[in-house]
């Protein structure tokens, strides 16, 4: 099933990752709702109908901006879906607030490092490959290598073989990507190491939040993989520190120009 599953998803996630623009937007967008309706699920407070509707509305309103280039619009958007959030959550406020602020953040750095004409598709392809270079890589060295444990009171079955066997095959992949032409190698690499440990330590909080609330799956929306929470939450992280380096250094329309070209 976890093959099957990833045999459709992975494809679509390309394909709209290539086109870019509207279908990349919508497919975030619907992704980043429920992103935050799986959180809120975790943290017991999805019953609260209007919390989840505002935080919805608001996700969802904000990636209609993005799709029409209105980036700042949305940010002024996400923010006033934050405070309605945050007024409206009656228990376990800042748990709710934590959530749309990660869905949020999952939402818009997806868009702006797509964003970039030039360098977004292949900034963008870089940060999925580190992603699934990581969790496949990590999954192969932990269950065939094994040793000692990486967090055992937050992942059992994490191991530092799979840490490092993850990290290796980020580099691994984007060295492939580099040779295909998608940029320069020393930075390809640089940026992979980085998005590799920040996608590791996504992964480890996320187990940490489900933990804390005593869940084991965030949802079971995708056969094999659990929830969109589960499946992503390397991705959220290293998405949100790709999108962070790249608007830091190539601005607003130059975040894949700032990741890639150094």
């Amino acid at each position: 099933m976890r093959i099957a599953a990833a045999l459709v998803l992975v494809p679509l996630a390309l394909g709209a990752a290539y086109a870019g623009g509207m279908f990349w937007t919508a497919l975030v967008t619907v992704v980043a709702v429920g992103l935050y309706l799986e959180w809120l699920m975790v943290v017991g407070e999805v019953r609260t109908v209007s919390v989840g509707t505002a935080g919805a509305v608001a996700i969802a309103v904000a990636g209609i901006c993005c799709a029409f280039g209105l980036v700042d619009f949305a940010v002024v958007v996400l923010g006033i879906g934050l405070l309605v959030v945050g007024g409206l959550a009656a228990g376990r406020r800042l748990w709710v607030v934590a959530g749309f602020v990660y869905a949020s953040a999952a939402e818009l750095a997806s868009v702006l490092v797509r964003l970039d004409a030039s360098e977004g598709w292949h900034a963008l392809v870089l940060a999925l490959l580190v992603v699934w270079a990581s969790d496949i890589g990590g999954y192969v060295a932990g269950r065939g290598i094994g040793g000692p444990k990486l967090a055992p009171r937050i992942s059992p079955n994490k191991t530092w073989a799979g840490a490092i066997g993850g990290f290796a095959a980020s580099l691994v992949a984007a060295t492939g990507w580099s040779l295909s032409g998608a940029g320069g190698l020393l930075a390809m690499l640089a940026l992979a190491a980085g998005l590799s440990v920040v996608s590791q330590l996504g992964d480890l909080a996320e187990s940490a939040v489900k933990r804390h609330f005593g869940v084991k799956d965030s949802s079971h929306i995708i056969p094999g993989h659990g929830g969109l929470l589960d499946r992503l939450d390397g991705y959220v992280a290293a998405i949100v520190f790709a999108a962070i380096v790249g608007l830091l250094r190539g601005g607003l329309d130059g975040v894949g120009r700032g990741l890639l070209v150094w």
